[in-house]
């Protein structure tokens, strides 16, 4: 880093749920404060992380039968995924950490939790060089028509988090776990007993965020992060002329740190 920064330098306000609160709950509060993952507490004590991929993998599990999205508690989708530091150590070990970490909390000397740090705060700071070509990961495709449960499918299956949606061959949007969570959370809070039919009915084209944010090959990687901070996403597509040829992730930025 140019210049020394600690962890207070670079850490945002820490945003928090109960265990014990609802999921409709905290995926409207990750939502709203454009956090994923969301840090878990239990009695002020941070006990892990949940994630809108695993809010989607929860509300797209048989083993919950009927029961509503209102009666399930974020504590089911908790996961110890988070690691922390205290907020006078040096910003430079945030790196690592965040290369294998999604979240980073932070402590106060008093052990108590006063900031967070994410994959978004630390491009603020610190950004990688050399070419937006190397970073660029494959982009799965999928038809405007493919149905939400095969996507589930395949987020489940391979691990994918995101596909670019294609009409008459054309990119016409893009579906992420954050669009297949609030799908999921809608249906399984609004319909009950008929939410395995409603849901085979719902497509690609029903749920992609669009239009598609993109932006060329050739655009220097600062500008891509400014783009990321600005919008609040953490994926932008990558188009060579009028073609998509895969996509750049905050993930992908800071593993090239």
């Amino acid at each position: 880093m140019n210049q020394k920064l600690t962890v207070k330098d670079v850490m945002s306000k820490p945003v928090s749920i109960a265990k014990s609160a609802l999921i409709p709950e905290a995926l409207s509060k990750m939502l709203n404060e454009g956090i994923d993952p969301i840090v878990v507490t239990n009695d002020h004590v941070v006990v892990g992380t949940a994630s809108r991929r695993t809010i989607a993998e929860k509300m797209g599990s048989k083993k919950i039968g009927n029961i509503p999205a209102s009666q399930i508690r974020v504590a089911s989708v908790t996961k110890e995924d988070f690691t922390s530091v205290y907020q006078d150590q040096d910003a430079e070990l945030l790196v690592p950490l965040l290369q294998r970490y999604k979240i980073v909390v932070v402590w106060d000397e008093e052990h108590r939790l006063i900031g967070q740090v994410t994959k978004g705060d630390l491009l603020r700071y610190i950004r990688p060089e050399g070419s937006l070509e190397t970073l660029i990961e494959l982009a799965p495709r999928i038809a405007s028509s493919d149905r939400v449960v095969q996507i589930h499918r395949r987020m489940a299956n391979n691990g994918a988090t995101r596909f670019i949606v294609m009409d008459d061959n054309k990119s016409v949007g893009i579906v992420t776990e954050t669009d297949v969570a609030k799908v999921l959370v809608k249906l399984k809070s609004e319909i009950d007993k008929h939410f395995d039919n409603a849901l085979r009915n719902v497509t690609a084209g029903d749920i992609m965020t669009k239009p598609l944010i993109t932006t060329q090959v050739n655009t220097p990687i600062s500008a891509v992060v400014d783009m990321m901070i600005a919008k609040n996403i953490s994926t932008i597509p990558i188009a060579d002329g009028e073609k998509i040829i895969g996509l750049v992730t905050r993930k992908a930025l800071v593993n090239a740190l």
